[in-house]
């Protein structure tokens, strides 16, 4: 067993876990520990101590170095101090260069060896100008990176449609490929406004459940399709691939939720619209073909 605890760095943000290296820690308490690149930061435990299986740990976590004294807090503040003021310096920066940039966020790393600006624009942007006067201004290693919207929306956070925090700041790590044959293929309305997220783009979790959705339309008969089960002969109406079934609508034009393994093919297919109704040259020529019998 490892004993692990769960750290965020700034409001709202991802749950970091850290070995807390023998340390009685509780919610609330605020540490300082080194990130994978070595530099120290300070944050906060919003996760208690727990055991965990080491299996279950993919790589070596870093470890917890204190938690923070009186002077490490006097540090933070007036770090968060210097970021609002970065944040008014850069605008009045972007304004008198003229430049079409947007800011997220800024940083100043604890032990103050760097000030991160993170900024969203179009384009590319010549801001070495900035940079120089940044540097000049809070005598401090300037850095400036230019982000995309998702990279926005994560730093940011906020409310997806699902009415939950968004999952790019809750848990997620990387962003995957997202494609708009993810949400037709999971038979989802392809409006752009009811698929996309805060950002803009298409949501992220069109992607957790299209390899269930890909896998059993591979092995689904095509709607329209003839076929008899239990209940009787009918035609594949629709699916519900979370559950393995098949909407079946019989003769008496009655639907069934059906398992697919109790579903045989017996051919043929019926001709059907968009909205899923039977097309009508078929109906009629199923009216006929009751009449004559």
């Amino acid at each position: 067993m490892a004993l692990i605890v769960g750290i965020t760095f700034n409001e709202n943000d991802t749950v970091h876990y850290f070995d807390p290296a023998g340390i009685e820690l509780k919610v609330g308490n605020k540490i300082i520990c080194n990130l994978d690149d070595g530099i120290k930061e300070i944050g906060e435990v919003v996760v208690p101590p727990v055991d965990i299986n080491e299996v279950d740990i993919s790589n070596p976590l870093n470890k917890v170095i204190r938690k923070a004294t009186y002077y490490d807090l006097s540090v933070d503040e007036l770090n968060r101090e210097k970021e609002k003021k970065g944040v008014e310096k850069f605008n009045e920066l972007a304004e008198k260069y003229e430049l079409k940039m947007k800011l997220v966020h800024v940083h100043v790393l604890f032990d103050k060896s760097k000030m991160v600006f993170y900024f969203t624009s179009e384009r590319r942007v010549d801001f070495r100008e900035m940079v120089k006067e940044l540097a000049t201004y809070f005598k401090i290693r300037i850095e400036l990176r230019q982000i995309g919207v998702r990279d926005e929306a994560k730093m940011l956070g906020g409310l997806g449609p699902c009415g939950r925090n968004l999952c790019c700041k809750s848990f997620l790590t990387d962003f995957e490929s997202i494609s708009i044959k993810m949400a037709k293929d999971q038979n989802l309305p392809l409006n752009p406004f009811k698929i996309s997220g805060v950002c803009g783009r298409l949501m992220c979790c069109l992607r957790y459940e299209y390899d269930s959705y890909k896998e059993f339309i591979e092995k689904v008969p095509e709607r329209g399709v003839k076929v008899k089960c239990g209940y009787g002969s009918g035609w594949v109406w629709g699916y519900e691939p979370l559950k393995e079934s098949v909407i079946v609508e019989f003769d008496n034009e009655n639907r069934k939720s059906v398992p697919l393994s109790e579903i045989e093919v017996t051919g043929g297919r019926v001709e059907i619209n968009n909205d899923g109704s039977k097309d009508a040259e078929q109906e009629d020529a199923d009216n006929d073909k009751i009449e004559d019998s």
